[in-house]
C-alpha cells in the first residue's frame, strides 16, 4: 500500500487591493489629508499580495508525482482522449465521452508540467449533468512521451506501447537527427521506438537506404511508407493491431495521413507542405486518443518543429547512442565528452567509418544542448 503524507500546495495569489493605513495620527497627514511619507519618523510599510497554501493528502512511492488522496464515492474512472484548454474529452469505461474541466488542485500539484493531463492518461471524474464532469485525480502514469518546452515538462502521451517516428523523405526535408531525438525519449519514457520514413514516392529509395540500413542495423524497426502508393501501410497495420502507438514527428510529414490510410472512417484532416518554407502547417493541434476498428489506439499528436528533451543531463546522452558502446572503453579519459580529447574511442570509430557521421553529429548537437 502506498505510504500516505501532506503535501503543500500553492493556491492562487489573492487578488486584493492594498489594505487601508488606519489609525494615522493628524501630524502625519499632509495639507490634502494624504499621508506624508517625509515627514514623520515612522515607517508605515503595507501588506502585499498574499499567496496561500493549502495541505492535502496525497499518495504514491518517492518520486513519483504526488496522487492526490480521493473520496472515489460517486466517481468513474475513464482515459482522456484529448485535452483541450482547460478542459478535455474522456471516455468513461462504459464508452460514454464526457467534456471535463481539471480542477485547479490538480493543476497546481503539477507545477513542472505544462499540462495537467495528458492524452492517454486514466483518470477519476465526478459525472455531472449533461456529458459534464471535473477531473478529480489523475491516476499513475506508465510510459510516456515528452519534451521540454520553456523549462516545463510537456507530455505529448501517456500510457502507450510503442511510438512511430514519423519522417518525411522529402518536404520537408529528412531530419535523422530529429529522429535520435525521439529515439531518446522513447528510450527515456520506457517505449518501443518504430521508425517510419513517409513519402517515399517522392524520393529515390537508394538514397535512402544508408539511413534506413544505419537504424536497422542498430536493432530499430524502420518502415518505408507512402501513402499515395501504399507501400509499407499492410507492415504498419500489423505493428499497431492491438498495441498502443503514438504517432510522433515534425509538422508536415504525415502522420494524420498515415491514420487515415489504416482508419478511413476517422477523416482526421490535412494540409500540405507550404511551397515556400517547405515547413509542414500546424495541422493537428491537440493530441488525440484514437481508437483502431481493427483493434488498438493510436494518439495523433501534434507536429513540432524543434524536439528539447526532459529530464536528460548531457552526461547521459552517450548511454543512448548504442554504437558507442563498443568503443567507450578506448578513450583515455572516463569523463570523455568526445568532442575534442586525445585518444578518444568514439571519434577513432567515426574516423574509421565505424560510426555513423550522421549519428555521431546527431549526439554533438543534443550534447551541446542544440534545438533541431
Amino acid at each position: 500500500m502506498a505510504k500516505k503524507r501532506k503535501i503543500r500546495v500553492p493556491l492562487r495569489k489573492n487578488r486584493q487591493k492594498a489594505p487601508r493605513q488606519r489609525g494615522l495620527r493628524p501630524d502625519q497627514l499632509d495639507a490634502d489629508g494624504r499621508f506624508d511619507e517625509t515627514g514623520g519618523d515612522q515607517r508605515v510599510s503595507r501588506k502585499g499580495q498574499l499567496t496561500r497554501y493549502r495541505t492535502i493528502i496525497s499518495s504514491g512511492e518517492t518520486g513519483d508525482a504526488p496522487q492526490r488522496d480521493v473520496d472515489v464515492t460517486g466517481l468513474l474512472a475513464g482515459r482522456v482522449l484529448s485535452p483541450r484548454g482547460g478542459g478535455c474529452r474522456v471516455q468513461a469505461d462504459d464508452g460514454a465521452i464526457y467534456e471535463c474541466a481539471v480542477r485547479r488542485m490538480l493543476k497546481n500539484m503539477g507545477l513542472g508540467d505544462r499540462t495537467a493531463v495528458a492524452a492517454g492518461d486514466r483518470v477519476l471524474f465526478r459525472p455531472m449533468p449533461e456529458s459534464q464532469g471535473v477531473i478529480e485525480r489523475v491516476e499513475p502514469r506508465g510510459a510516456v512521451l515528452t519534451r521540454k518546452v520553456k523549462r516545463q515538462k510537456h507530455v505529448l502521451a501517456a500510457n502507450v506501447d510503442q511510438v512511430l517516428i514519423v519522417a518525411s523523405a522529402v518536404d520537408p526535408p529528412l531530419k535523422p537527427s530529429l529522429i535520435d531525438r525521439y529515439l531518446i525519449s522513447a528510450a527515456k519514457g520506457g517505449m518501443k521506438p518504430i521508425i517510419c520514413i513517409n513519402k517515399v514516392d517522392l524520393a529515390d529509395l537508394v538514397e535512402l537506404q544508408p539511413i534506413v540500413g544505419t537504424y536497422a542495423q542498430l536493432g530499430y524497426d524502420v518502415l518505408t511508407t507512402s501513402v499515395k502508393t501504399g507501400m509499407g501501410l499492410s507492415r504498419l497495420r500489423c505493428l499497431c493491431t492491438n498495441r498502443e502507438t503514438a504517432l510522433a514527428g515534425q509538422s508536415g510529414v504525415g502522420k494524420s495521413s498515415l491514420i487515415n490510410a489504416l482508419e478511413p472512417n476517422l477523416k482526421l484532416r490535412t494540409l500540405e507542405v507550404a511551397l515556400e518554407s517547405r515547413k509542414g502547417k500546424h495541422t493537428t493541434t491537440s493530441a488525440s486518443l484514437l481508437q483502431l476498428s481493427f483493434g488498438g489506439w493510436v494518439v495523433d499528436t501534434p507536429g513540432i518543429r524543434q524536439m528539447d528533451l526532459w529530464d536528460v543531463i548531457p552526461e547521459e546522452v552517450e548511454g543512448f547512442f548504442l554504437e558507442f558502446q563498443p568503443f567507450l572503453r578506448e578513450c583515455r579519459y572516463p569523463n570523455c565528452s568526445h568532442f575534442h580529447e586525445s585518444q578518444c574511442g568514439v571519434r577513432r570509430a567515426v574516423s574509421r567509418g565505424l560510426v555513423s557521421m550522421l549519428r555521431y553529429d546527431s549526439y554533438c548537437r543534443i550534447r551541446e544542448g542544440d534545438a533541431d
